[in-house]
């Protein structure tokens, strides 16, 4: 096998952005922070990248396990909130592994066009660079990882790299499809999960919340969802069903953007296809809950109507419902 030797900082800078660029100077990254995010990731009440950054999404999980532990909702860690906190302490926050050949060896679309029907022609639309890969497995960004390491740092097979701990409590899968199964495990995503009775999609608070057969909020994710363009469709729509590493039907026409509106094409699957790792079908004609290509953008951006989650996220969702789940869109 052919040695991979790429030093971290590099390939940070030969990675291409997908997120619009800053127009302030970003905060560093404070563990303790992280630590709160990588706890409320665990418990499913996610706080967006794990970034050691506060903002909407952190404030956001923190409300929804606030209102879960009947606490004050403030967004905050404060006394109260910090104690609900303190029982899964030894979940720290960050852990250090070495790098396997897996991961490094793709393979890897690199370029990645940007026009559908050049995708159309590659066999999968996966992750441009092992950096954005690795970054995606432990559910945050390249800049994390540089962050959180030297810039020097050589990806290489045996390198030991320091991450976001979001490694799952349980790998104990029951899934039988076996790309499916590949893809949880690349996501780290856990296999325990509650099951939904119906969940909540609430544009105000720019979230999907789900809720058990007691009316209790046992999970929340951060969520892109419509545009002034395309608003979200406010009602009471169904789950129909989910599709797992689904490909995507492009047809230029269902997109108000689309410079030429006669355009159709088959997309192959892949983390970073438009609608990432799964499709969860909804009654409402055309839309559905799905993952992105862009993680970081979640809950600031906008959609073609959809609701968009982080692809880990979505693949946790799927976990938790089936089809015939209510999906209530609120305003």
């Amino acid at each position: 096998m052919k040695k991979i030797v790429i030093a971290l900082g590099a390939l940070l800078l030969a990675t291409v952005s997908r997120a619009a660029p800053p127009v302030v100077q970003q905060p560093a990254l404070d563990r303790s922070v992280l630590h709160v995010q990588v706890i409320l990731d665990k418990l499913g009440f996610a706080p967006g990248v794990l970034d050691g950054k506060g903002g909407q999404s952190l404030v956001a999980a923190l409300k929804g396990f606030q209102t879960a532990n009947n606490l004050k909702i403030t967004g905050k860690v404060d006394a109260a909130t910090l104690k609900a906190l303190y029982p899964y302490r030894n979940w720290r926050p960050t852990v250090t592994l070495p790098l396997n050949a897996d991961v490094l060896a793709g393979p890897f679309a690199n370029p990645l066009p940007k026009d559908p029907l050049e995708q159309a022609k590659l066999p999968a639309l996966g992750y441009r660079n092992a950096i954005e890969a690795l970054a995606e497995r432990f559910h945050t960004t390249p800049a994390t990882l540089v962050a959180l390491n030297a810039p020097d740092t050589q990806l290489s097979v045996g390198t030991r790299m320091v991450f976001p701990n979001a490694l799952p409590t349980s790998r104990a899968y029951d899934v039988k499809d076996a790309t499916w199964l590949a893809t949880l495990k690349s996501l780290n995503v856990g296999a325990i999960q509650p099951r939904a009775k119906r969940i909540v999609v609430d544009k105000s608070e720019s979230v999907l919340k789900v809720y058990d057969d007691n009316n209790r909020l046992v999970a929340q994710f951060p969520a892109t969802m419509g545009s002034t363009h395309d608003p979200l469709p406010i009602g009471k729509w169904t789950i129909k069903g989910i599709s797992y590493n689904p490909k995507f039907h492009y047809n230029s026409s269902l997109f108000w953007d689309a410079d030429n509106k006669d355009e159709k094409a088959t997309l192959p699957p892949g983390p970073n296809g438009p609608v990432g790792v799964v499709w969860i079908d909804l009654s409402k004609p055309h839309y559905g809950i799905h993952g992105t290509p862009s993680p970081e953008t979640i809950g600031r951006a906008e959609s073609h109507g959809c609701i968009r989650l982080t692809n880990w996220d979505a693949a946790r969702l799927a976990l938790m419902v089936k089809s015939g789940v209510p999906a209530v869109f609120q305003p």
